[in-house]
């Protein structure tokens, strides 16, 4: 069972309006916090030469990089091989990823024969109930179609938005589970959504965490925190505490 206590990490999305890595970083210890997934807010993945001055900012600063993503995967294999690359000198093992429906069943075969060559596992990110994978029953399809090595990072408010219930699908799909986008909403009487500090939305975040236990989960736990991008320290510091507290 992972240790959210210590391994708790946080999405860089969160900090989108500030593009200098070093300040990123230094965010994220002011949070609180000494982990990070990368996206491509802060990483360009066509210029490779930049990679090692990204990864050496995070690691001067104390910041660990568990993972990139939201990555999306179209079989293109010399560019997908970037993220790979970046993951292998990063010291990481995960990549949240994205499929394009019209590149399917070819982006699977890619991805899956990059995750094997580079031992990493690929976790889906399920965007919501207008996305094509934010429903159970095609994750469900998906997974049938895939190997072991592309799995769920579940995304628990984005979850909320799809009318499904996240602890039903880790429960479901842990098998697969290789990682948590720690998010929460409200919703408005029109169906719009606000994100809002975890656990005081409609997540429960003590009954995730005995399911967690229950299925001795060993993944990733990233907290995402997308309003507030002009100062998003103080509701990220209270997410992580949040979490602490009631998943103890």
């Amino acid at each position: 069972m992972i240790d959210i206590q210590k391994d708790l990490a946080v999405q860089s999305y969160c900090f989108r309006n500030f593009k200098d890595n070093a300040q990123v970083a230094d965010m994220v210890r002011q949070c609180g916090l000494d982990a990070i997934e990368l996206c491509g807010v802060h990483v360009n993945w066509a210029q490779t030469e930049t990679f090692a001055s990204v990864i050496d900012t995070y690691r001067k600063a104390g910041v660990r990089i568990v993972s990139i993503g939201v990555n999306g995967f179209a079989d293109n294999e010399g560019y997908e091989r970037t993220f790979f690359e970046f993951v292998q000198a990063a010291g990481a093992k995960h990549i949240s990823c994205d499929f394009k429906l019209e590149s399917v069943p070819a982006a699977y075969r890619t991805a899956e024969r990059l995750a094997d060559e580079y031992d990493v596992r690929l976790g889906i990110h399920n965007h919501g109930g207008r996305h094509w994978l934010g429903c159970a029953q095609m994750l469900n399809h998906v997974f049938e179609q895939t190997s072991p090595r592309i799995g769920l990072c579940i995304d628990t408010a984005w979850a909320l938005h799809s009318h499904e219930n996240p602890l039903a699908m880790i429960e479901r799909f842990a098998p697969r589970l290789t990682g948590l986008h720690l998010k929460d909403f409200t919703f408005g009487p029109d169906g719009g959504h606000k994100d809002v500090v975890v656990g005081t939305g409609n997540l429960d975040l003590p009954a995730m965490h005995t399911l967690l236990k229950k299925i001795d989960f060993n993944g990733l736990a990233i907290i995402e925190y997308e309003a507030d991008p002009e100062n998003p320290v103080p509701a990220l510091t209270n997410c992580a505490k949040a979490i602490r507290e009631k998943m103890q």
